[in-house]
C-alpha cells in the first residue's frame, strides 16, 4: 500500500516534517492508510479520528481512536503537537473552517495533504479528465458515503493555493508572523478503464511528466506545514505582549504616528 504514489508522498513528507517520533499527533478524518503510514515510520502517540465512531480500536492498533467532526473538533487549544489531515479536507462543507480547527488545536504545526489548485488541474476538469465533483468516492461505498461530510452527496473537490493557505490563517491569526512549507508530488490516474480516451491519457502522460518537471507547481500532490507562531518572539513589530496578552504596541505607534495622520485624512 505504502508503494502507492499519494501514500509514498504522504509518507515520505510526514517522515521529513515531524522529526520526532514521540511528538503527540492528532490525524483527523484517518483510516487504514494514515494508521499504515505512522505505524511504518514508528510514530507512538498518535491518535485516529473520525466522523464515524466505527473506527475500531483494534483497527488502529497501537493508536488510539476518537470521533471527531473536523469543522468542530470538541478538543482544548494546543491539544497535540501537530494535527495531520490527508485528502479529507475537500470532503468537508466548509475546509477553511475545518483547516482553522486544525491550527486551533495544534501546538507546533497543522500538516495537510490536497490537490493543488493549477491551471493543469483546472483544465483536465473542464475537458473531463479530473474530477470535479467526487462520485467515484460515493459509488464505491454503496452510494450511501464517501461525499461530503461523509453523506452520499459527492463533494466538489476544493483545491488549494499556496496564498489561498497564507490569507486563510493571515485572518485568523493576524497578531503573528507564520512560517509556509509547502510539497508537491504527481501521481498519474488513468479514468475510466482502458477506453479510447484512457489510451489517449497514457500516451500524454510522458509530455505531462516533463510539463510538471519544468513547472513543478502544476503537479497534483500538494502539502503545507504550517508552524505555528513562538510567541512573543514572532508577535507582528507593532504589536507587544502586556500582561500576559497580545496588545498594541504605543512605541511602535509612536514612531508610526505619520501612518495614522495620512489613513485618516
Amino acid at each position: 500500500m505504502l508503494d502507492e504514489p499519494r501514500i509514498a508522498f504522504y509518507q515520505r513528507t510526514i517522515d521529513r516534517w515531524i522529526p520526532s517520533r514521540e511528538a503527540s499527533i492528532l490525524v483527523v478524518g484517518g483510516g487504514d492508510n494514515d494508521r499504515d503510514v505512522f505505524r511504518s515510520l514508528g510514530f507512538r502517540n498518535v491518535t485516529i479520528s473520525n466522523v464515524a465512531s466505527a473506527l475500531a480500536r483494534a483497527d488502529c492498533e497501537p493508536f488510539e481512536t476518537i470521533a471527531l467532526d473536523a469543522e468542530k473538533l470538541d478538543l482544548p487549544n494546543g491539544a497535540y503537537d501537530y494535527t495531520v489531515v490527508h485528502a479529507v479536507l475537500h470532503h468537508c462543507a466548509s475546509p477553511h473552517a475545518a483547516l482553522l480547527e486544525l491550527y486551533r488545536v495544534a501546538g507546533k504545526a497543522v500538516i495537510f495533504f490536497e490537490s493543488r489548485d493549477s491551471l493543469t488541474m483546472r483544465i483536465l476538469g473542464a475537458l473531463g479528465l479530473s474530477y470535479v465533483y467526487e462520485y467515484p468516492a460515493v459509488i464505491t461505498n454503496d452510494c450511501k458515503a464517501g461525499g461530503v461530510r461523509d453523506t452520499e452527496i459527492p463533494n466538489f473537490i476544493y483545491r488549494w493555493t499556496e496564498r489561498e493557505v497564507e490569507k486563510t490563517i493571515s485572518c485568523f491569526a493576524p497578531y503573528a508572523k507564520h512560517r509556509f512549507d509547502y510539497a508537491q508530488g504527481n501521481t498519474y490516474e488513468v479514468r475510466g478503464g482502458w477506453s479510447l480516451k484512457s489510451l489517449g491519457i497514457q500516451l500524454l502522460i510522458p509530455f505531462y511528466k516533463a510539463f510538471v518537471w519544468l513547472f513543478p507547481g502544476q503537479q497534483n500532490m500538494f502539502a503545507v506545514r504550517i508552524t505555528k507562531p513562538s510567541l512573543p518572539a514572532d508577535l507582528q513589530p507593532w504589536l507587544v505582549m502586556h500582561d500576559g496578552r497580545v496588545a498594541f504596541n504605543r512605541e511602535w505607534a509612536a514612531a508610526h504616528a505619520s501612518v495614522g495622520a495620512r489613513s485618516s485624512e
